[in-house]
């Protein structure tokens, strides 16, 4: 699971920049989407404004995701770090595991007092570079392979206006990316 911002304006950043004007956040969309490592199927997806913070997605994308298939474990950064999540994710959706690194938020050193957010300090304590954590953590790099395949097939600018075209330009875009890919395996 992970999250990526798509330029919200039909001109380029370059004439943005020649204008001299500035870009705002108001022109920015965040695609937030589970992501199935095997095949970069973007199973579930929500669209909001931003820049904003990632957490807020994650149960929503989840239940969406979870609709299209069983998940033996759940990959994301450390944005989505949250005993809520962990819990979501093994005790509702079935999964045998949540791989979320710990986001300290300042709190330093401590350990965590929850149950799963300890299990995760525990599994990435400093472990040799092969080892079993830390071979399943780097397949949430598929996340982002799939981002950069999606943005280079369907570009990384929305043409839409307003805020409700471009969640459903969004949408549309998730919708074409799947098709696309199960195109390629006929």
């Amino acid at each position: 699971m992970d999250g990526t911002g798509l330029e919200s304006r039909h001109t380029s950043r370059y004439f943005f920049k020649r204008a001299g004007r500035k870009h705002s956040s108001r022109l920015w969309t965040k695609l937030t989407v589970a992501v199935d490592t095997a095949s970069h199927f973007l199973a579930g997806a929500r669209v909001s404004t931003g820049p904003s913070n990632d957490s807020p997605q994650f149960t929503p994308v989840m239940a969406q995701a979870s609709l299209a298939a069983a998940w033996d474990r759940v990959l994301a950064d450390a944005a989505f770090d949250s005993e809520a999540h962990h819990a979501y994710a093994r005790e509702e959706l079935g999964a045998r595991s949540s791989v979320i690194p710990l986001n300290r938020r300042g709190q330093g050193r401590k350990w965590p007092k929850t149950r799963y957010r300890r299990q995760m300090v525990k599994r990435f304590r400093k472990k040799p570079k092969g080892s079993r954590h830390t071979r399943v953590y780097g397949q949430r790099w598929q996340a982002e392979s799939a981002f950069s395949r999606h943005k280079r097939r369907l570009g990384s600018a929305l043409g839409a206006r307003s805020d409700a075209a471009r969640e459903r330009e969004c949408q549309l875009r998730v919708l074409t990316h799947n098709l696309m890919l199960l195109a390629a395996h006929k």
